[in-house]
């Protein structure tokens, strides 16, 4: 390697943009950022159930070095998060590198010459210094086995896939999960279904997103003085970095307080005793994720609405039976059941130092460092890795952060001359004990807990430890005596 390092980009979602965009702007010129789909976006992209939208406000959501007046609600909808990502890669220059329609298959670490080289489904292949696996968490659809399931002579379907070829209209529609994605598409397909069943394993905390219209007079204001939208980004920023924090730390006031603003929404959307009953979690507020919506319960007690908490049995040729021995008859199956999340089965297969591969480092428990880096894989950093999940702010800035990480450590090999750099064991294991010691604090802990935040045996592999000041501060500066380096002129670069 001489000169700047060279780097891929993995992943054309939000996080590879930043990433692209900010190596740019540092000059690192040799860059390519490899996507499989036709477009950018991620999971923004692949998203386009009713009701899509992210459930962070939009002042927070967007990057802090892109702010953007093309927003019609204070919660952004699905198709305008997309319509950002496209004007991120067209504004900031970055389409030049952009891949499309090109799948890596595999990285695989060249210990001679200290690179990756990388193949893809196309047959392509790229060799380069660095990578910056920018893969998400939230991307892998999971749907449970389910007795009969293939038997069902309807279409059916995963929200994250939506089949846009079948109208609901009019059709007696069973959506099976009540969680992130069901609470925003339920009150949309109830508006024109004929019957709609969902069917609740377990009921969530909800809170009110109390979302409305941006009005143009607002944003006009906000072109005229544009340290006044700073100011409201900022004053978002800290209710939920120092005040929704505390539902998830677990301090007294946090519960106590998030706990009623729940049960307030509840016993105000819900009228009927047994049916708040159903809706009301047996767990502690933060342990699973926490939904923020307006309309999910009203759309609930609509006439054509049915709640089912009786577990399914079994899906037979024309609907669900459940395990009361009820029949529900369904003309569609949509099911709203999630993502692959504690397996961290990226795409593509990483191999690092002597021949390892990634997903059987990983296999008991995703494990690295500042959610970064990982030992064994020199010169590659992870975006959204192990760790840096969040329940109370936005993984935008969590992806500033390990973005801006990144770069300096790359401007440091540079700097030094090096060719390769590794977090060392040891710099790995501390860090990660300090974290789990600190998550051994927080609400995800309670052992009556069961999430997609943590492994069958209880390790919490999901979520950020503390609010994200701290993140911040933890990834301000590379700590190169926290690394394994390899000089240039060791390997002949």
């Amino acid at each position: 390697m001489s000169g700047k390092p060279s780097v891929a980009v993995i992943g054309a979602g939000l996080g590879g943009l930043c990433a692209a965009i900010k190596l740019k702007e540092a000059g690192f010129d040799d860059l390519v950022v490899l996507e499989k789909a036709e477009k950018v976006g991620g999971t923004w992209r692949d998203n386009s159930y009713p009701g899509c939208a992210c459930d962070t406000p939009v002042a927070m959501y967007q990057f802090s070095f892109a702010p953007s007046l093309r927003w019609s609600h204070l919660f952004p909808r699905a198709a305008e998060v997309q319509a950002y990502a496209e004007d991120l890669a067209d504004n900031f220059g970055v389409r030049s590198n952009l891949r499309m329609k090109t799948e890596p298959t595999s990285a695989v670490w060249d210990e001679a010459k200290s690179k990756w080289k990388i193949s893809t489904a196309q047959g392509e292949s790229y060799e380069v210094d660095a990578i910056v696996p920018a893969l998400g968490q939230l991307n892998r659809p999971t749907i449970p086995e389910i007795k009969g399931q293939k038997s069902f002579k309807g279409p059916s379907w995963h929200t994250a896939r939506w089949n846009h070829a079948v109208d609901l209209t009019g059709k007696r529609v069973g959506v099976i999960g009540s969680a992130a994605s069901a609470v925003q598409m339920i009150p949309e397909v109830a508006k024109v279904a004929k019957h709609l069943s969902v069917f609740q394993r377990t009921p969530n905390w909800v809170i009110p997103r109390l979302d409305r219209p941006i009005t143009e007079e607002e944003k006009a204001l906000m072109m005229t003085e544009p340290q006044i939208a700073q100011m409201g980004r900022d004053q978002i920023y800290a209710g939920a970095d120092y005040l929704f924090w505390q539902a998830f730390s677990w301090t007294k006031e946090g519960r106590a307080a998030y706990t009623r603003i729940a049960l307030n929404q509840l016993e105000d959307q819900i009228p009927d005793p047994e049916m708040r009953k159903k809706l009301t979690p047996d767990y502690p507020i933060g342990c699973k994720r926490i939904l923020i919506t307006d309309d999910f319960y009203p759309a609930l007690m609509r006439d054509n609405v049915s709640l089912v908490t009786e577990g399914i049995s079994q899906i037979t040729e024309t609907g669900v039976e459940t395990k009361d021995g009820a029949s529900h008859a369904l003309d569609v199956i949509i099911y709203a059941t999630g993502f692959e999340t504690t397996g961290w089965h990226w795409s593509m297969d990483v191999v690092g130092r002597d021949g390892h591969h990634l997903n059987d480092v990983w296999a008991e428990a995703p494990e690295a460092y500042l959610g970064i880096t990982t030992t064994g894989f020199p010169n590659m950093f992870m975006l959204y890795g192990p760790n840096t999940n969040l329940g109370h702010n936005t993984i935008t800035f969590m992806i500033e952060q390990q973005v801006g990480y990144t770069v300096k450590a790359l401007q440091a090999m540079q700097a030094k001359g090096l060719a390769a750099m590794e977090v060392s064991p040891k710099a790995q294991a501390d860090f990660n004990k300090k974290l789990q010691e600190a998550l051994a604090k927080t609400t995800w802990a309670d052992p009556g807990c069961h999430s997609w935040y943590k492994t069958a045996d209880g390790r919490i592999t999901q979520n950020w430890s503390s609010h994200t000041r701290d993140y911040a501060k933890a990834t301000a500066e590379v700590v190169l005596n926290d690394y394994v380096v390899t000089k240039r002129e060791a390997v002949g670069a």
